[in-house]
């Protein structure tokens, strides 16, 4: 399935929507890079592991759109697809994910729409991240586009658990057995109480050896 192409100039439409979106998913990713750099510098500590981006395939778009009740046009897309850009960023500890978003929160060019805190209200399937919405400003030749970036934030255990939920909502079509979707929840607890443990022994860790984060 496609977006709906009728004329050649709604291809190039859909050539600069791509265009835009994959603008501002590099944005954000300098940004976050940067600011992972100044906090080595300053704390000499990186909460950031990594970082991954992804653009929302035309047939994904298309299925969404069709779960709305909209028509599959690049203007519905813009207007009701919030995820198009989106962007993950995997960090050591919980306490990370909350430091990195109020980074986010401090750039002035950046706007936040939404956040949905699914670390303090998991998704009744186990689900657990740090989820904002923000527009950035991309600077074209001959105008100022402001487009929309969805942001993940969560640890290395979440993500793990993340990416194996996923695999198995696609093995069996969102259909999984209700025993399969029982372990499910319980490796998400025991994901939960990994994150905690090991947060608990970083903060021993530093305690002990005297260092302070300022």
């Amino acid at each position: 399935m496609e977006l709906r192409v009728e004329r050649n100039s709604d291809v190039d439409s859909w050539k600069e929507v791509v265009l835009i979106y994959n603008s501002a998913l590099k944005q954000i990713s300098t940004k976050l890079e940067i600011l992972n750099d100044e906090f080595q510098h300053v704390h000499r500590y990186n909460p950031i592991e990594h970082i991954k981006s992804r653009m929302k395939t035309s047939e994904s778009i298309v299925k969404k759109l069709k779960r709305y009740g909209y028509e599959s046009t690049i203007e519905n897309m813009v207007k009701y697809v919030n995820d198009i850009a989106g962007i993950r960023v995997i960090c050591s500890f919980t306490s990370d994910i909350y430091e990195i978003g109020d980074m986010i929160r401090g750039q002035s060019d950046i706007k936040v729409i939404a956040v949905k805190d699914y670390i303090v209200h998991p998704k009744p399937s186990g689900y657990r991240s740090y989820h904002m919405l923000v527009t950035v400003p991309v600077y074209l030749s001959d105008r100022i586009v402001d487009t929309k970036v969805e942001i993940q934030i969560r640890t290395v255990a979440m993500d793990f658990w993340a990416s194996l939920e996923h695999k198995i909502h696609y093995k069996f079509e969102g259909n999984a057995p209700d025993y399969i979707k029982g372990e499910l929840i319980e490796c998400a607890k025991m994901a939960a109480e990994l994150d905690d443990r090991m947060l608990s022994l970083n903060n021993e860790v530093h305690s002990l050896s005297g260092e302070k984060r300022t």
